[in-house]
């Protein structure tokens, strides 16, 4: 079987599938309503797989807190002073056992609603992949659907101690939890004594607003305060996070995406992955991790992919917002070379700002020569969020997220291109602009590049750049330039992040023949972009030679059976 390039397609299903068009600020469910699971149809799944996607993530599917009042099916009211919004985040867990109601329409059927959207999306030919939070739980942790003999966390902890091995959570002892936020009054109150730790390692009794004052930190066996780690014999937390990534993982799923994964020991992962995928090996760890110095320990730890947040998006986002050199993309191959396979790059997701929001590029149109170079320049996943192939913007302030360039993850609210798109489940596109139409064919042809081209999904990569430096028809602060060759086909693909369109003659170097073992002659070659076909030379002794609009891309591919050498046409290789 060929090497499958993952194209990840990431969805709240809360938001996803809301089609209320009259949202108003800081709303309830009531109000604003709430997507659900079983809205998430068989068509409308073709018409994400067709795309090109290959795995959706479903975000926000394990309980979390909010302030819908679900006391009636048996689960615990959130006191409101410690949630975030009304809908709460989908990353202050409360419940690691159960799925979140607001996504349920019968919310007593709500694990086998999940087990049906499961179903539905292997049928229409994709993979799964759900979170895993394991560095904080909710502030209000209750599980009320653990299994049999499961304790919940904190049940057994010495809440005297800051710091106990087999502790599920960091206490500061004898403080009152005093966050710089109104706590309610009365019987209304929220009361925690002795205080825990927030989740962003905030250590005291006094996290700001700023911090995340709605979670908890969880103890892996590290000893904040003074740095030892015991991690023999195996913390208690282990085991019980590990028991929760088994519970998951018998329900079909594909893969989890850590949250924060850098934020727990590697020495956990190292452990948990091994034991996950003894009996799931099929099953893939996705790291959220925003330090490149850890990336190889956190591979080597057993994760097969991990976000290249600090590396290629902010680099993208540089280039596209603040005049940052295009010649940067070297050094960010550069810097994951010989990991670039288990990179998974994207341009948006929930804790991102939207492209085409004011507060990144202004204009979703934009966007491809960022997205080329981000599909394109490695083997490993790729991923889009839910809009952005319809070039959603943002522009609505929805309550607690207020109006920042992001998609809420803590209000009840609805994505207006993805409303329109799906359409009530007809998923016809009739109610979408001529441009947001532009824009999702765009992103299904480069998405479905990622597998139907071998060059992309498995062939080698060649930086053109060190050799056009000098050359007059290329900036390099503006222009970018690489090959990728997989057996008996060559793609030249060129980027221009200019405003202005370009005429550039590319100098290929001997080097990259000899290395990508590609012929030498002229040809007829094919962009791939716009499917024209026109004569090339593939020479290191001529240049290579293609128009690319402003803010545009080109992708040539050269079959090698059809380059010709004095006249005579040569094998592939």
């Amino acid at each position: 079987m060929e090497q499958e390039k993952p194209v990840i397609y990431q969805l709240l299903p809360r938001l996803f599938a809301n089609y209320n068009e009259n949202c108003v600020p800081n709303g309830t469910i009531v109000q604003n309503g709430s997507g659900k699971m079983n809205s998430i149809t068989t068509k409308v799944l073709r018409s994400i797989r067709n795309l090109g996607v290959t795995h959706v993530w479903y975000t926000g599917i394990i309980e979390h807190s909010n302030q819908t009042d679900y006391s009636s099916y048996g689960i615990h009211r959130d006191n409101p002073a410690v949630v975030k919004g009304k809908a709460g985040s989908p990353y202050a867990i409360k419940d690691y056992y159960d799925v979140d109601p607001d996504i349920a329409v019968k919310v007593n059927d709500r694990i086998g609603e999940f087990e049906a959207l499961v179903a539905r999306t292997h049928d229409s030919g994709m993979k799964v992949i759900i979170d895993f939070v394991p560095n904080h739980v909710s502030r209000q942790y209750i599980s009320d659907a653990h299994p049999a003999g499961v304790k919940d966390f904190g049940v057994d902890d010495n809440r005297n101690r800051f710091f106990e091995k087999d502790n599920n959570f960091y206490y500061i002892p004898h403080q009152l939890f005093s966050p710089s936020i109104p706590l309610g009054e009365g019987k209304d109150a929220y009361v925690e004594f002795p205080a825990r730790a927030s989740g962003n390692d905030c250590f005291t009794a006094f996290p700001s607003v700023n911090d995340w004052y709605e979670t908890v930190k969880l103890n892996y066996g590290i000893d904040f305060g003074d740095g030892s780690r015991h991690f023999y014999p195996i913390p208690r937390t282990w085991f019980q996070m590990l028991d929760i990534l088994r519970y998951w993982a018998a329900k079909g799923i594909d893969g989890f995406r850590c949250d924060m994964a850098h934020m727990v020991p590697v020495e956990f992962w190292t452990w948990a992955i091994a034991n996950i995928k003894e009996r799931f090996p099929r099953v893939v760890f996705i790291a959220e991790i925003y330090d490149v110095a850890l990336y190889r320990q956190f591979i080597h730890a057993g994760f097969d992919y991990l976000y290249d947040k600090v590396n290629l998006y902010d680099t993208l986002r540089g280039i596209q917002c603040c005049n940052v050199s295009a010649a940067q993309l070297t050094h960010c191959w550069q810097t994951v070379d010989g990991i670039g396979g288990n990179m998974l790059n994207f341009l948006e997701n929930h804790d991102e700002q939207r492209f085409g929001s004011k507060f990144y590029a202004g204009d979703p149109s934009l966007v491809i020569p960022s997205l080329v170079v981000s599909a394109f320049i490695g083997t490993g996943p790729f991923m889009v969020y839910a809009g952005q192939e319809l070039g959603e913007c943002a522009v609505d302030a929805e309550g607690f997220s207020g109006a920042d360039g992001r998609t809420t993850i803590f209000d009840y609210w609805s994505i207006p291109t993805v409303r329109r798109w799906l359409n009530e489940g007809k998923c016809d596109e009739s109610r979408l602009t001529g441009s947001e139409k532009w824009l999702r064919n765009k992103y299904a042809t480069i998405m479905r590049m990622c597998n139907t081209e071998k060059a992309i999904s498995r062939g080698r990569f060649f930086d053109l750049m060190y050799v056009n430096y000098e050359n007059p028809t290329l900036n390099p602060h503006r222009q970018y330039v690489w090959l990728r060759s997989c057996d008996n086909e060559t793609l030249v693909i060129a980027v221009n992040f200019s405003s202005e369109p370009c005429d550039l003659r590319v100098n290929i170097p001997s080097h990259a023949f000899d290395v990508l073992s590609i012929p030498q002659g002229d040809c007829v070659a094919t962009e791939l972009l716009s499917r024209d076909m026109m004569r090339k030379t593939l020479s290191p002794d001529a240049p290579f030679c293609t128009e690319i609009g402003p803010n545009d891309a080109v992708v040539w591919k050269i079959k090698h059976k059809n380059v010709l050498d004095n006249g005579k046409k040569r094998g592939g290789r």
